[in-house]
């Protein structure tokens, strides 16, 4: 059996390494240079509800990826303005770790291979077109293509294109492949009537920074600056796409994160202000290069899928990430993007789809996420383990705890333990 997953974010690595371990031929199609995508400029994990989804996700069998980001972590347990027990990883590490990780795996990984179009016999997907012109057949498709780009859109509901770590200019636009497939994506919605909403953070150059602050940030991982009141913006929070980050402090203060780089975490920031804060006086941005006009616009290409990550309309096509609903950060990826790679293989076969129960964490976002999306409202909304409407649900529910041997007995009881690494083929 043939597992075609495009993208190679978070999501599709998943995706790829579950679908894998369940016994298939696994090829992933990324369109730039690096595996991981938005991850290489992330950096946060563990942080409040992300904790238990990371535990949920290794006492499921799917704890390969949490476990690279443990092991290139550079600060562990460390608590910022809304977030407690958080680990930070080195986003100038991570690539190359879960890089060999997967070709070790014996997954096939196709860089710099943007996918154009697809071929299609009735509602089955029969193969891939890529830009230099190969047409690549499989048996299932997932895609993980996120819901940035192309271009256009960050001209049209943002500030331009801000030059981020996508790199549209020089790989190419995304092309949404449910969409080719004939299914009309869902696009999340913010106030004003404007679709999508801006990338949440910044990086700064550590070099750039004053020997005080870097010190601070190797030492404990976190520095917080108080902004000039005349600078103060609190209407900019509502533009965030991590609204879990979307809090007063976050508006007060320059909140800074070790992750290799110096995250920033606000979006588009004015240089000139920034350099007015002691110890920024010659900062300077990494990513996105014109991080003082704006950041990537996210949410404008989401399929509508069933709670198996099958999408709604097509027989044999999965979707993780992004694509697979408002969902925000990398564990969320990892989450939806390894049961769409499992349901994939074990669709192959023929078996019936799992569906994980929602007296789990993930299994409760992943349903939720797909019930609210059929609002207004909900579209508006943005679900994250992290905080915001989902984690203040999932802290209500009982779902959240930092309790390791708890949740690996929650998944024992609903016999689901290992269920991931068990082979189908």
């Amino acid at each position: 059996m043939k597992i075609v997953v495009i993208g190679g974010g978070w999501a599709g690595c998943a995706a790829a390494i579950a679908a894998k371990k369940a016994g298939a031929e696994v090829h992933i199609f990324e369109k730039t240079d690096l595996l991981l995508g938005l991850g290489n400029v992330g950096g946060i994990m563990r942080n409040n509800g992300r904790y238990t989804a990371s535990e949920e996700l290794i006492a499921l069998g799917a704890g390969d990826l949490i476990n690279v980001t443990d092991k290139v972590s550079r600060h562990r347990d460390i608590d910022f303005p809304g977030h407690k027990h958080a680990s930070l990883y080195d986003v100038n590490k991570i690539e190359g770790e879960v890089s060999r990780y997967i070709k070790d795996m014996g997954i096939n990984v196709h860089t710099v291979a943007r996918v154009t179009d697809i071929s299609m016999e009735g509602k089955k997907i029969t193969g891939i077109y890529l830009a230099d012109g190969d047409y690549v057949e499989g048996d299932v498709f997932i895609e993980a293509t996120g819901s940035t780009g192309p271009m256009g859109n960050c001209l049209r509901y943002g500030n331009g294109c801000s030059m981020c770590i996508l790199r549209c200019p020089a790989f190419g636009p995304r092309i949404s492949i449910s969409e080719r497939a004939g299914v009309r994506d869902i696009q999340g919605e913010r106030n004003g009537d404007e679709l999508g909403a801006f990338s949440g953070s910044c990086k700064l150059a550590k070099e750039s920074l004053s020997d005080e602050i870097v010190e601070q940030l190797d030492e404990t991982g976190v520095v917080i600056l108080q902004i000039p009141k005349e600078d103060v913006n609190y209407g900019k929070l509502e533009t965030k796409v991590c609204q879990q980050y979307a809090l007063k402090e976050f508006a007060e203060n320059i909140i800074l994160l070790d992750t290799g780089h110096a995250k920033l975490m606000t979006t588009y920031y004015p240089l000139e202000k920034l350099r007015k804060i002691k110890g920024l006086e010659s900062a300077k941005y990494v990513d996105p290069y014109a991080g003082s006009k704006g950041n990537s616009i996210r949410y404008l290409s989401v399929a509508p899928r069933t709670d198996e990550m099958k999408v709604t309309g097509v027989d044999n096509l999965f979707c993780a990430g992004e694509k697979a609903g408002l969902f925000v950060g990398h564990t969320e990826a990892i989450c939806t993007g390894t049961l769409a790679g499992h349901n994939a293989v074990r669709y192959g076969l023929g078996m019936p789809a799992l569906i994980l129960p929602r007296a789990t964490a993930i299994g409760d976002m992943i349903a939720y996420a797909n019930e609210r999306s059929e609002t207004r409202e909900g579209r508006k909304a943005r679900f994250t383990f992290a905080g915001s409407e989902y984690f203040k649900r999932m802290d209500a529910l009982g779902l959240y705890t930092i309790d390791k041997s708890e949740i690996a007995r929650r998944i024992e009881k609903l016999n689901l333990s290992g269920i991931f690494e068990m082979k189908l083929v």
